[in-house]
Formats: C-alpha cells, sequence, structure tokens
C-alpha cells in the first residue's frame, strides 16, 4: 500500500497479505453507534483486528461542541486540527505511515476518519471495504479485550499545513447553490421532514438533493463498484468540485465524499455543521418534502 494507491478502498484479503508480509500498517477501528455512544467500544473489545486501535467518534473524530443555544457547529464539529495533529500522533500516524480505518456501521464512521486524515494532510490512508464483517467473513482473525488509547510507539504532533480537503460554511451555502449542487446523505425520510430523531427541527436545506450513504453500498456491506458509482454521482451534472455533500452533523456526508473518491471524483467539498448546525438557526429557511 502507498499514497498513490488509485483507490480509497482496500479489500480484506490485501489487508491480509500486508499483516502476513510485516508491513502492516496502523489500523483504526472507527465503530461508532449514534444512539449509544459506548457501543463502538463495547464492540470493539468483543472482537477487532489484531493490534488495532479505537477511534471514538466524538472524542476522538469530532471537536468540542458548542455552547447550549449556539448556532454554530453543530453535534459533530470538526477537531481542532492542532488537536487532530496531537491525536494522530499518538496513534503512531506521521507522514509516511500506512493506514488503514474500518468500522462495523458500512463504512459511516470510518469514512470520517478517512476524510479527517486527508483534511488533515495524510494521503496514505484506505478504508477495509466492507469493515469488520469482510475481514471476518474472509477468514482474518479477530482479538478481543479493551481499546487502547494510543500507539505503543506514538510519534510528534502530525506536521500541520494547509487543510487537504475543502470546506463550506454555513453562509457560503445559499450563494453557491446556483454554481454548485448540495448533496444530503441522511435517509430519505429525514431528509423530507418525515421524522427527526437526532436535531430540533426535522427537513432539509432548500436546493438539496437526497443521496442516502447507504446507496453506495451492496447488500453484502461492500462498496458498489467504481463505474456503478461513477454513474450515480456523474448524474448530478457537475464537476466534482461543485459539489458539496452534507448529512445530520458532518459524518456520513463523507461517505458519499468517499464513494465519489472511489468512483475516480475526488475533490467535492464537505459543509461540516451540515442539517444539526443549519436547523439551529430559526433564520435560516428549512424546507419538506421530496
Amino acid at each position: 500500500m502507498n499514497a498513490n494507491a488509485t483507490s480509497p478502498l482496500i479489500c480484506a484479503a490485501e489487508l491480509m497479505a500486508l499483516c502476513a508480509s510485516g508491513q502492516a500498517p496502523v489500523i483504526l477501528d472507527c465503530s461508532f453507534e449514534l444512539s449509544d455512544p459506548a457501543q463502538g467500544q463495547r464492540q470493539f473489545a468483543q472482537a477487532h483486528l489484531p493490534g488495532s486501535l479505537y477511534a471514538h467518534l466524538e472524542r476522538d473524530l469530532s471537536g468540542s461542541k458548542s455552547a447550549a443555544g449556539s448556532i454554530e457547529g453543530g453535534r459533530h464539529p470538526l477537531p481542532d486540527r492542532a488537536a487532530w495533529a496531537h491525536t494522530v500522533g499518538q496513534w503512531g500516524i506521521g507522514p509516511g505511515t500506512s493506514v488503514v480505518v474500518l468500522d462495523g456501521q458500512g463504512c459511516a464512521f470510518a469514512g470520517r476518519a478517512w476524510w479527517l486524515l486527508h483534511w488533515l494532510g495524510h494521503r496514505d490512508v484506505r478504508v477495509l471495504d466492507g469493515g469488520l464483517p469482510a475481514w471476518q467473513a474472509a477468514g482474518g482473525a479477530v482479538a478481543e479485550g479493551p481499546a487502547a488509547e494510543r500507539s505503543a510507539t506514538p510519534l510528534p504532533d502530525y506536521p500541520l499545513g494547509e487543510p487537504g480537503m475543502p470546506t463550506v460554511r454555513a453562509d457560503e451555502l445559499l450563494k453557491l447553490q446556483g454554481s454548485h449542487v448540495l448533496v444530503d446523505a441522511r435517509a430519505g425520510e429525514r431528509f423530507r421532514g418525515e421524522v427527526e430523531p437526532l436535531d430540533r427541527i426535522a427537513g432539509h436545506i432548500p436546493g438539496a438533493r437526497n443521496r442516502f450513504f447507504k446507496d453506495n453500498l451492496q447488500a453484502d456491506g461492500r462498496f458498489k463498484p467504481a463505474a456503478e458509482l461513477h454513474a450515480a454521482f456523474s448524474a448530478l451534472g457537475v464537476a466534482p468540485a461543485q459539489v458539496i455533500h452534507q448529512c445530520g452533523s458532518g459524518v456520513t456526508a463523507c461517505h458519499n465524499l468517499l464513494a465519489m473518491a472511489a468512483a475516480g471524483l475526488p475533490g467535492a467539498a464537505l459543509y461540516p455543521g451540515s442539517w444539526s448546525e443549519w436547523c439551529a438557526d430559526p433564520l435560516r429557511p428549512v424546507a419538506r418534502g421530496a
């Protein structure tokens, strides 16, 4: 594996071969459950790839939430880049380190880690296609036991440069919608405003289109073929640089960004605050329905 790999995905067989060859990457397990923030660690303790570390969505892959009543940041704001650089170094990841990220939820949270590492400037990172279930289905060994918080050989903070992934602020969205396409990764019923289990208001940002992140996956939890993903995202009718992704809190939107990269369509932007930030401001417009 190297930073020039053409796909952001790695299959279980290739990862097994790397581990067997003595070239094992740093492996981050990002398993999580939004309705039960402790479930991912319990899952990790029951079964994880040998030698892997655990990355917690709220402690590691997100920054501190804004004060109650704030309209900024959303439920899972991006971490401070310096703090994120420190976390990455503690995991033993430096500029020349190969990394593989995974979860047990169809890459919903591994996609966030993949995006954050690219945002930091780290390119040699891939997502285990199909996650832990694919690894086990392929006969991969698993270990039990609690998660380690850092590598046995931590490194200094990752060197900070310019952000490696584009982002868009809330105040830019409506100005850009004449020239850009906004894609919402939430389930259709949440997009349409029929239900809202997590945020204070139901609905979506006016002008957004819905692409449920699970539509990127096959029945077995692995990503659809690149050609199929390419066709789906090309149907948006604009270049990748004119696409902005969002979801409820900036997490599963990264799944659509990952799918575009797997399709050979990198370069789209993320609105990190997503619906949870947008709907916190009563002055922002809200749309409902398809």
